[in-house]
């Protein structure tokens, strides 16, 4: 043991010795290098005897080197120092955080303990005075409820219930009013320019009427100022029964903005105008639209993510929405095992700006939805006084399935578009899909009954359901497939068709 202990004792002397004489040598290799060459004149005499034999030009050479020395010099000890104080503020930031995650976790707990305290008090005061606490009784012993309305967790769908009962809303159709689908959008026209000073043309008109036969939810997009708000609200004036315009707000996050939430202290359920509206429909016969005004101002699949998949089943009978996980005997009349069916005669129509304060819709809502650019006012339109009309959902719904049964895409214009996709399937990696064909073929034979050919018709789905995807491709390495998707075009349907694609496409090549 002992010999061991000598040897270890040695051997740390030794290591340390050698480490220590590495530093020292380390030290005086910088030393030499940096000042004792200076010091005993050696680069300076090696510098007088060099300028000697220097002509015009060595001095030249020699300032130049010089200054680019320096310089390099300034900017290594500017890069140390910004490196040091990025450390150093990184380093501080850190802590900050550190300091400032514990705070927040403190005040959660202090919030979490305030709220249990409330909840108590509210407890104490309700058992005190019987006010709010369903099946409280007063001091006699009565009931503080009333029978019926008073006693349903829904006051505002009660209410449509009792108004529904007592001036049910029938609509009559006149023979003035079952109308083609070129002399409604005329009748449309005339109508918002002549009562309402708002003037729309006919491709918009065509568009929104096409959507409304493709899909029960509608996206009007564009610049600020176009008439995107007062397009469904005219609609809705047109029809005799007024749209509801649901302001979206930022702060949006899950379903309970949109339908409201039930209040588990008072079981009252905070209803929304949304859910009244949605709720409203169920005992209308005419058309029904919603706007979702500004939709894109929160995440559209946060909100309205349950709406999009229940309409998506190919049971209509099965879009319904929970509203409360059970029923009660007191519940409105149309609200089934706390349920709420989504009625066929209403439709969702979003506005939706494209700015830096919105938010980006995704695929999953484009897809789908039918989406509507209006990017510019219509000229003024100097119409006779035209009245609206009285319309059913059946009959608008009748003349939809007409149409679309009359009005097929001819071989021609199937093969061509079949080679088209085949084409942006190579070049693009981007696939129709069986949701956009099945779209197209619900679109396009509406908007040929609107007065619009077939080609019109797939030209505008084609931008809005295929193009589209295409901004958000690295478009910069793909600009020789741009091109030779617009040649595709000339030759599969003529140089005179598909100006919107094709203007699209120019759209895309600028900002590549």
């Amino acid at each position: 043991m002992k010999g061991f202990s000598q040897f270890y004792i040695q051997f740390l002397a030794d290591l340390w010795r050698n480490i220590g004489e590495c530093f020292s040598m380390l030290w005086s290799i910088i030393v030499k290098i940096f000042y004792g060459d200076w010091a005993d004149n050696g680069y300076a005499n090696t510098f007088m005897n060099a300028i000697g034999s220097w002509n015009a030009l060595d001095y030249i050479a020699f300032i130049l080197v010089l200054i680019i020395n320096i310089g390099f010099i300034v900017l290594l000890v500017i890069l140390v120092f910004q490196l040091l104080r990025r450390y150093i503020h990184f380093v501080k930031r850190e802590v900050d955080k550190d300091a400032l995650v514990e705070e927040v976790s403190v005040l959660n707990q202090k919030v979490v303990e305030l709220i249990d305290e409330k909840n108590k008090i509210l407890a104490m005061r309700v058992s005190q005075i019987g006010a709010g606490a369903p099946g409280m009784v007063d001091y006699e012993g009565t009931s503080t409820k009333k029978k019926g309305e008073s006693e349903s967790r829904f006051s505002k769908l009660i209410q449509v219930d009792k108004e529904a009962q007592e001036n049910p809303k029938i609509t009559v159709m006149n023979q003035t009013d079952m109308l083609d689908l070129p002399g409604l959008v005329d009748r449309f026209i005339n109508f918002a320019a002549s009562q309402l000073k708002l003037f729309y043309t006919r491709e918009i008109i065509a568009r929104f009427l096409a959507g409304m036969a493709t899909s029960k939810v509608l996206i009007l997009e564009g610049i600020s100022g176009t008439g995107k708000t007062s397009l469904p609200y005219a609609m809705g004036k047109f029809f005799q029964n007024d749209t509801s315009i649901i302001s979206v707000q930022p702060s949006w996050r899950d379903r309970a903005e949109l339908l409201g939430y039930l209040n588990e202290f008072t079981k009252r359920f905070n209803e929304t105008d949304f859910l009244k509206s949605v709720y409203a429909a169920s005992y209308s016969d005419t058309i029904n639209l919603i706007v979702l005004d500004e939709m894109n101002l929160a995440r559209i699949e946060y909100y309205f993510a349950e709406f999009l998949s229940v309409m998506e089943m190919p049971d209509v009978n099965e879009w319904k929405i929970d509203i409360v996980p059970t029923s009660d005997q007191y519940d409105p009349k149309n609200l089934i095992n706390g349920k709420i069916l989504i009625p066929q005669n209403l439709w969702f129509i979003g506005t939706a700006n494209k700015d830096d304060s919105t938010f980006t819709i995704t695929d999953k809502v484009y897809d789908r939805a039918v989406a509507i650019a209006i990017n510019k006012k219509a000229d003024y339109i100097d119409a006779p006084f035209t009245d609206n009309v009285s319309m059913t959902f059946e009959y608008l719904d009748d003349l939809f399935k007409r149409t679309q049964s009359g009005f097929q895409l001819s071989d021609v214009a199937q093969t061509a578009f079949n080679q088209l996709d085949e084409f942006i399937q190579e070049k693009f990696k981007i696939a129709f899909g069986n949701r956009i064909m099945k779209q197209i073929r619900l679109f396009v034979p509406v908007y040929m009954g609107c007065g619009f050919s077939e080609f019109d018709g797939l030209d505008y789905m084609l931008t809005f359901k295929i193009l589209r995807k295409f901004e958000m491709l690295n478009l910069t390495f793909l600009k020789k497939e741009l091109d030779e998707l617009i040649v595709m075009l000339d030759k599969l349907f003529g140089k005179e068709q598909f100006l919107v694609s094709k203007g699209f496409i120019e759209d895309l090549k600028k900002t590549a």
